[in-house]
């Protein structure tokens, strides 16, 4: 069987997790949750991050930090995961769906400003599979109208925009350790925060709302409740594992954007003569290897594909289904039709991708692909 994601161990996860058991803390910000910060700060140059229990999370942190209250208008696109629309839907916010591009499933950036009003309090861009939406553009818009940007860089570790690391540079940022994901810790994730005014805050929020880290520090000789919060930090143990695959990256990455640049080349010429569509990597962004996607004609085409992959036991997935469709939001959507993000719905198919992924495996899934469009 080939499958469509298998967790990649490094050999060091066990072992740490060990090591942060025997430190006698095994509870969050212990040893290895302050190396993984480590990592993120100088790595990429974060001013500060924290890790979290999931992604999910972050973005939720992140909903509270720019303080959206019932009422307040955010801009997501329609095709992402639900966790980023949950994150603000769970403080009122009234969620406006944009469409993706034509060209990559990122949010339509040049459709952004006739969505925003004087109710808009944020942009959520999504760099769908690592890919970088065009920020400078959103980043822009976001300081005419005084809006706040929340990059979901959950599929964008160690991928850049104009030679920036995504997560580097809007107000607040999210990422996912998800097992899915380049680098995995299970479930985990991690905000980034670049505006320094919500620092001290988002440690409080993490903290159940308390100045708990401040105290740690010998900042206050006592710590209480003085805020809203929640209990978004993960175990130690978890953080461990995060940081053996961490001390990895460099080797993951250079497997991962091999195997996706080996699909690229086995679809190119299919491409070129418009049987079927392969990822387009504007001259702004990078490929950071996460995941390689073909888009169909249609959901007829999709499906021919699936079955005869599975007819081979390879196992593709689509992905996300519209939300501005899905039963809970269909009863409240008003606006525009979203063409491109009703066709990626149908049409985008993600093939199998993870480290351990042998080229001869690989060439089996393009072969058995290329069958199907060549019939």
């Amino acid at each position: 069987m080939i499958p469509f994601n298998k967790p990649y161990l490094s050999g060091k996860e066990t072992e740490y997790i060990q090591l942060a058991v025997e430190s006698g803390k095994i509870s969050g910000d212990g040893v290895y949750t302050k190396k993984c910060h480590d990592f993120f700060e100088t790595k990429f140059g974060f001013s500060k991050v924290l890790l979290t229990t999931s992604c999910t999370d972050a973005l939720e942190m992140a909903a509270i930090l720019i303080d959206i209250q019932e009422g307040d208008e955010v801009i997501i696109p329609s095709y992402t995961f639900v966790s980023t629309v949950n994150a603000f839907v769970l403080r009122g916010a009234k969620i406006v769906f944009a469409d993706s591009e034509s060209s990559t499933p990122n949010i339509d950036v040049d459709t952004i400003e006739s969505l925003i009003t004087p109710r808009t309090k944020a942009i959520v861009p999504v760099h769908y599979a690592g890919v970088a939406c065009d920020m400078d553009k959103i980043m822009e818009l976001a300081d005419k109208h005084k809006i706040f940007v929340v990059e979901d860089a959950a599929q964008a570790i160690d991928s850049y925009y104009k030679g920036r690391p995504l997560g580097s540079i809007g107000h607040l940022a999210a990422f996912s350790f998800h097992e899915t994901k380049n680098i995995i810790s299970g479930e985990g994730g991690m905000l980034v925060i670049n505006d320094e005014r919500f620092a001290k805050r988002a440690e409080i929020i993490r903290e159940k709302g308390t100045n708990r880290s401040s105290f740690f520090r010998g900042e206050v000789d006592k710590y209480g409740w003085v805020d809203i919060g929640s209990s978004f930090l993960p175990s130690d143990i978890i953080a461990a594992f995060l940081f053996a695959q961490l001390e990895n990256l460099e080797r993951i990455q250079k497997r991962r954007t091999e195997l996706w640049y080996r699909y690229n080349d086995g679809f190119k010429e299919a491409a070129a003569n418009s049987l079927i569509n392969i990822p387009f990597i504007p001259e702004y962004a990078t490929c950071n290897g996460h995941m390689f996607y073909l888009v169909a004609k249609n959901l007829e085409q999709r499906n021919q594909i699936i079955d005869a992959c599975k007819s081979k036991n390879i196992h593709p997935v689509f992905h996300y289904l519209s939300l501005h469709k899905s039963p809970y939001f269909s009863q409240y959507y008003i606006g525009d039709e979203l063409s491109n993000s009703d066709f990626y719905t149908d049409s985008l198919l993600r093939l199998p991708l993870y480290f351990e992924l042998s080229f001869e495996d690989q060439d089996l899934v393009i072969e058995s692909i290329l069958k199907v469009l060549k019939a």
